[in-house]
């Protein structure tokens, strides 16, 4: 079933390509069947890699109005040179915000560590020793846990698997 899905449109589209008997001289592709090759020009050349008597280009054509369609076609389906000049601007945005941020980011780092070294060389008030006397207290309380937890056996030590 998805197999039949995927090639009916295929043969929707090769119904309508370049190279189809219905173009002839008394009857040239216009500009709007080269607006048509033009929007389906991609998929039809992968359909003629596998398939003879595709074509991209029809030979039976008006001229300068075939080509025109043609080409809108393929620039208005397909994208032209703005999507990747586009997709270039935003990157080259997106890059100068990043430095930005980064230059922001040392800065700030740069600022913090001058406060805290100002901070640790500063002369030791009354609230030194309150903070001192917090510390100690908080790490012999950490280590008097720490020393009456029981003992693990090596089978219930956490294996270290690399």
């Amino acid at each position: 079933m998805t197999c039949l899905l995927t090639l009916l449109p295929l043969v929707v589209l090769a119904s309508c390509t370049a190279g189809d008997p219905q173009f002839h001289a008394d009857a040239p592709a216009g500009f709007w069947d080269g607006l048509w090759h033009g929007a389906i020009a991609p998929i039809a050349l992968v359909v003629g890699i596998f398939s003879e008597g595709l074509e991209i280009y029809e030979r039976s054509n008006t001229g300068g109005w075939y080509d025109f369609g043609l080409i809108f076609g393929l620039l208005t389906f397909w994208g032209g040179g703005s999507h990747t000049a586009t997709r270039r601007a935003h990157r080259h945005a997106r890059r100068r915000s990043d430095r930005e941020w980064e230059e922001i980011g040392r800065k700030v780092e740069h600022k913090l560590q001058r406060k805290i070294r100002a901070w640790a060389d500063a002369d030791p008030d009354e609230n030194w020793d309150l903070v001192e006397a917090k510390a100690e207290a908080k790490l012999k309380r950490k280590l008097r846990e720490w020393a009456e937890e029981p003992a693990m056996d090596a089978s219930d030590q956490p294996s270290s698997s690399t």
